[in-house]
């Protein structure tokens, strides 16, 4: 545990606020203007802080949410802190940092996935097809696969953004990780045409996901 204060974490904040960075950030739907980089030097420094790290997501503020991510016990958390917690990631980048951090890190994963997985709000869904995404790559047993597909199918075209993603991701994840199910993955990606303009940086993979289930595939077999 660190010494630092929460008004000195707000004022070292405060100090890496950058107009540019927020102007760019904000057409991203993130509210803060932070070179994130800077702000894992910061945590690097104070290192686990789960007081701190409560005090500053308290503040309701990102750029404090934001370090509280990085500083925090996610074990320490219980399944209803992160219920609410998770309710309260409207920021896409605290979003992120939340399931990726503190939610996959956690040993109430599979609790808070089937908690969540029908939940009326598409950013707690969101959440649950993330970890199902995992699920999928790494421990599929007890998972109802074809299920899955049957759900995407029907759902992943009208998602909300950020519930497609998700839906998307374990889309993908299952062809690429279930080889008897490539096919049909193949084609619910190709009818769909979910995400098949997302513009791509050269070198990246594609988010489409017959495109990503390809390049992974020739990856890993090539």
């Amino acid at each position: 545990m660190s010494d630092t204060t929460v008004a000195e974490a707000l004022a070292e904040l405060a100090a890496l606020e950058d107009p540019k960075m927020r102007a760019a950030n904000e057409k991203r739907g993130d509210d803060h203007g932070m070179n994130l980089s800077r702000l894992r030097a910061v945590a690097k420094r104070v290192k686990t802080d789960q007081p701190l790290a409560t005090q500053l997501w308290a503040t309701g503020e990102t750029s404090a949410r934001l370090l509280a991510l990085l500083i925090c016990a996610p074990k320490q958390f219980t399944a209803d802190e992160l219920d609410a917690m998770l309710r309260e990631t409207r920021p896409p980048k605290v979003n992120d940092w939340f399931v990726n951090y503190v939610v996959k890190k956690s040993p109430l994963g599979e609790e808070l996935r089937l908690r969540w997985f029908d939940d009326s709000d598409p950013t707690v869904a969101a959440a649950a097809w993330s970890l199902t995404t995992v699920r999928v790559a790494k421990d599929a047993g007890g998972l109802d696969l074809e299920h899955l597909l049957d759900l995407i199918d029907r759902d992943l075209r009208d998602a909300p953004k950020r519930l497609q993603w998700s839906m998307n991701e374990t889309l993908a994840n299952i062809g690429i990780f279930h080889p008897e199910l490539r096919a049909r993955a193949l084609e619910i990606g190709e009818r769909l045409q979910v995400l098949a303009d997302y513009p791509t940086a050269p070198g990246c993979t594609s988010p489409f996901a017959p495109a990503w289930i390809g390049e992974i595939v020739r990856r890993r077999e090539g």
